[in-house]
């Protein structure tokens, strides 16, 4: 059981309802039940009260609604299509040459991985309408902790300290919201806690502005952010900023046409000297006490995950019920049922091929089960086709399982030091100034090493740009980087590297360069005049 995620949990409705949310997310109708009504005022009498709205805007991260794992605060969306880490990897992985979903007749999933997406996709609309509650609730935390409201509230000096420290965490999670925005659909409405919150359609931000934004507020609030590994479970800390500036700074050239490669090594080092390190085993990453076993010297910050307090169809509770294969019915010792979900999840050839030959077949990250399949999938349908992986595991390093058969224990782990690890040495390639030859060695053969992979003394002249595209799938496949990932190399769009079933053909076809980002949701460009539709959609 997660140490916090009980408040999470029970105080999500508290967010929820204290939250006016019309300014940004006119077009999401959020509409709580008549009995769950709390007024703030009253809430705010207890001083508690300041930790437990926070801790509702990261229930927005793992949790759709309140009323169990079928529930959405979203009308008209449910909670397959609008849970933040599940939206997030269909977008970043399934849409890329790593996985396929073998229920096509799921919402949204058909055009996502085969690549032929519209602005009515509710996938689609599930991220960025979850991506701007959390923005929402963000800001009312920010309205309801201004000094002017807790001087009229008579709070206590000690409980406006720890203040100061929870705004910080408030507009973290903005940004981070905006990061993704601006990742994914290059545009967002902008709005901050001091625009009104009734009648006002937020003007629009193009991926400039978000990205200076989201730049200037993780500078500002890296001082009363609490230092690495010092805060509560599933709360953010300096390094979690840090990871997403770094992340802003490797894909700059994408976002603003400008190389930030430095920038990127200066946010990667001070969190490798943030006091990470790497699990002792791989598979320690991705099983149900990750939040307790040697990934927690590694896992900077996760999407955390309950089965018994935060049952939701997110990310995690996806990959482990979906891993479990047609044939293999494989799912007792990942800790889900025999069958899990009847094989809905299988990889694509192309991923499958980056672990041949000798040097991989004892590769722990290598998880492959091929059996008798055969490694082409024909038909997306035919759930015998493609190879099936058992990465993800709802079993404890220990020996147990997690508390639940359908909804895992496992923390999805959004950031880590692998990560950051593979990101110094790209930046490092790529021209930018601080790293080094030495570190960047020591960096990929450490993963090499934990990995079990005999090619663990590689020099620089063995790693190449080439060679880190490769071992970022190796290293962090179905992890929600791959769609970034490629089109940071270029090989996204166009057709220099085509995988099975990209652009809706079943060898790869290419795609056209405004597929870069996805369309602003139908729904949205509704509900605000000042949205724009992206070219080509």
């Amino acid at each position: 059981m997660k140490k916090y995620i009980k408040t999470i949990k029970n105080l999500f409705v508290v967010i929820l309802l204290t939250s006016v949310v019309a300014s940004c997310t006119k077009d999401l109708n959020i509409v709580p039940e008549d009995d769950q009504t709390v007024l703030s005022d009253a809430l705010f009498e207890n001083e508690n009260a300041y930790l437990e709205v926070l801790a509702g805007t990261y229930a927005n991260l793992s949790l759709t609604g309140v009323d169990g794992p079928e529930s959405s605060n979203i009308k008209g969306l449910d909670a397959g299509t609008s849970q933040y880490g599940r939206t997030l990897l269909y977008l970043q992985t399934l849409s890329a040459d790593q996985m396929i979903w073998s229920y096509e007749n799921d919402p949204g999933t058909r055009e996502l991985q085969r690549n032929i997406w519209t602005a009515q996709n509710p996938v689609i609309l599930g991220m960025f309408s979850r991506a701007m509650v959390t923005v929402a609730f963000a800001n009312n935390f920010l309205r309801e902790t201004t000094a002017a409201k807790l001087d009229a509230r008579n709070v206590s000096t000690a409980t406006r300290e720890n203040i100061v420290t929870y705004r910080a965490e408030a507009r973290l999670l903005r940004a981070l919201s905006y990061y993704n925005l601006m990742d994914l659909y290059g545009k967002a409405p902008m709005v901050v806690e001091t625009d009104p919150t009734a009648g006002f359609n937020p003007p629009q931000a193009d991926r400039a502005e978000l990205f200076t934004f989201i730049e200037s507020e993780l500078l500002a609030i890296d001082a009363d952010l609490m230092a690495p590994k010092t805060n509560q479970h599933g709360r953010a800390d300096k390094a979690v900023a840090w990871m997403i500036l770094a992340k802003m700074y490797l894909n700059a050239e994408v976002y603003i046409g400008e190389a930030k490669y430095t920038e990127c090594l200066t946010e990667s080092k001070k969190i490798i000297g943030g006091g990470f390190s790497l699990a002792t085993n791989y598979a320690h990453l991705f099983m149900a006490d990750n939040n307790t076993n040697s990934a927690i010297n590694e896992i900077i910050f996760p999407l955390i995950a309950d089965g018994l307090i935060t049952q939701n169809y997110g990310p995690t509770t996806v990959m482990v019920n979906g891993e479990i294969g047609s044939l293999e019915a494989n799912g007792i010792p990942l800790g889900v049922g025999a069958s899990g979900w009847g094989g809905a999840l299988r990889v694509r050839k192309q991923f499958a091929q980056l672990f041949d030959g000798g040097i991989f077949s004892g590769d722990t990250r290598n998880t492959i089960i091929s059996g008798t399949r055969s490694i082409d999938i024909t038909d997306i349908s035919d759930k015998d086709q493609g190879y099936i992986i058992e990465k993800y595991s709802n079993a404890t390093s220990t020996g147990t399982f997690g508390s639940n058969q359908t909804f895992v224990d496992t923390d999805f782990p959004l950031f880590r030091l692998a990560d950051v690890y593979l990101m110094y040495a790209e930046a490092h390639l790529r021209g930018g100034s601080g790293g080094s030859n030495a570190d960047m060695e020591t960096y990929i053969n450490a993963l090499r090493t934990r990995a079990n992979n005999p090619q663990n003394n590689l020099t620089a002249a063995d790693i190449s740009l080439d060679f880190i595209l490769d071992e970022r799938a190796r290293e962090l496949h179905w992890e929600a980087h791959r769609r970034q990932d490629l089109i940071r190399f270029g090989k996204f769009t166009g057709g220099n590297y085509n995988w099975a079933w990209k652009g809706n053909g079943s060898n790869g076809i290419a795609l056209p360069s405004y597929m870069k980002v996805y369309p602003i949701p139908t729904a949205s460009l509704a509900s605000n005049p000042n949205l724009t539709q992206n070219t080509g959609y």
